[in-house]
């Protein structure tokens, strides 16, 4: 009887860890550009971030760096998006001065400035992340 129960653990077992694996790839934090408009001579940029990921965020900021259309690199930012409590939806703008959007074809999160959870300094800003865009500006990791 104990060799016939052992396929059924063995089932069950990835049957359950296939679950919990499941589970954690749903937390997330993201952040979508959602817009992107030349304001006086500036890029104002529009983000909305979800952070998903069960953690209040303490203190978040990422730094980011711009790309021209021939793909060079231009500005290295950081965005400081600050707290972000469980479950929370943030919307937060930047401008950057002296740079129509129109001269920036991509936006890369090059790392995590700042992550504080618990007061500690922490990953999961960036292991998290995920990115989207609704501008005509690539916005990515």
């Amino acid at each position: 009887m104990a060799r016939s129960r052992r396929p059924a653990l063995l089932a069950a077992a990835l049957i359950l860890g296939g679950t919990v694996s499941g589970t954690a790839q749903e937390k997330s934090i993201s952040i979508e550009l959602n817009d992107a408009t030349t304001v006086d001579a500036a890029c104002r940029l529009v983000f909305v971030a979800v952070n998903e990921s069960g953690l209040l965020l303490e203190k978040t900021s990422y730094d980011v760096v711009t790309f021209d259309a021939s793909g060079k690199v231009g500005t290295s930012l950081t965005f400081q998006f600050g707290r972000l409590p469980a479950g929370k939806t943030k919307v937060v703008q930047f401008d950057l001065p002296d740079q129509p959007c129109e001269t920036i074809t991509r936006l890369l999160v090059n790392d995590i400035a700042e992550c504080t959870v618990d007061g500690k300094a922490s990953d999961v800003c960036i292991d998290t992340l995920t990115t989207s865009t609704r501008a005509k500006i690539e916005f990515g990791l």
